[in-house]
Order: structure tokens, then C-alpha cells, then sequence
């Protein structure tokens, strides 16, 4: 594992704390980042993502997605299971987890759905209109007229 020192970024950019401070979260959370249970994060279209974890064994009220800082939340916990069982082999493992997700900037969980022991969670990137591309319209050499913005 390479460590990257980003204090010279501190020190000579303003405004750029936040992605420093996700480069420095994203560094330490890739040691510890559990591996249960498994997910895939796919891209639907072109603003549009789905992450898809496998929760098998978890119902769906045993289950919650949360959005919380900038962060999707995925927990689950099971409840007790107060039938006695005597198990040969348990492979299925439904211990409690809870995963996170860092969003970027406009990214919106627009929903949720449980089927066949997956988790599926819909994400889309909606850039707000002030921050898209906008074309200027230029004027002629006329003084005093004002300059109308057109959008693209």
C-alpha cells in the first residue's frame, strides 16, 4: 500500500479541503472495508447507477438505506431467530453489516427495491441548471446593450 502525503495540497489550494479530506477517507477506508456481504456498483445510463448488494437471508424490513452526510448507508440486521435449529453446514451468513457509499456532489438516490436476495438501490447525477454549460450570446458593436445568456 502506497501512503501519498497531501499536506502540500493543504497548504497551497483554497477550497479544496473536501476532496483532500475523501482522498485521505477513501485511502484509509480501503484497509478496513469489509468484504460482506458483496456488491456491484453498475452504471445505467449516462447519469444513472445502480448499486446491487446481496443480502440473502435478510428480509426486507431487517434492512435500511440511509443518506447521511454525503454518504448512502446500507445496513442490515437480522433479528433473532429464537426457533432452535440444528444446522449440518451454515454457509449463509446473515451477521449484521452496515456499508457506505460516498456520493459526489448531485448525486440522488432515487429509490430502493429487495427481490431475490439482492438489493437493488437507484442512483441518478442531476447537475442543477446553474452549474450546466451555458452558451453567451455576443451582440453587435452597439454600446449600452445588454448581454443575454442563451441556454445550450
Amino acid at each position: 500500500m502506497r501512503n501519498f502525503d497531501l499536506s502540500p495540497l493543504y497548504r497551497a489550494t483554497v477550497g479544496f479541503d473536501r476532496v483532500a479530506d475523501l482522498m485521505d477517507r477513501a485511502l484509509a477506508a480501503d484497509l478496513a472495508q469489509p468484504t460482506y456481504p458483496p456488491y456491484n456498483i453498475e452504471k445505467t445510463d449516462e447519469n444513472a447507477y445502480r448499486i446491487s448488494v446481496a443480502v440473502a437471508g435478510f428480509g426486507s424490513d431487517e434492512l435500511s438505506v440511509e443518506l447521511r452526510e454525503g454518504a448512502l448507508i446500507v445496513a442490515g440486521r437480522k433479528a433473532e431467530d429464537v426457533t432452535p435449529r440444528s444446522y449440518l453446514h451454515r454457509g449463509i451468513a446473515t451477521r449484521a453489516f452496515e456499508r457506505r457509499f460516498a456520493l459526489a456532489d448531485h448525486v440522488k438516490v432515487t429509490g430502493a427495491s429487495h427481490a431475490d436476495g439482492m438489493l437493488h438501490i437507484e442512483l441518478v447525477h442531476e447537475v442543477p441548471e446553474a452549474l450546466k454549460p451555458r452558451r453567451i450570446e455576443i451582440t453587435g458593436p452597439a454600446k449600452g446593450t445588454a448581454v443575454e445568456t442563451v441556454e445550450a
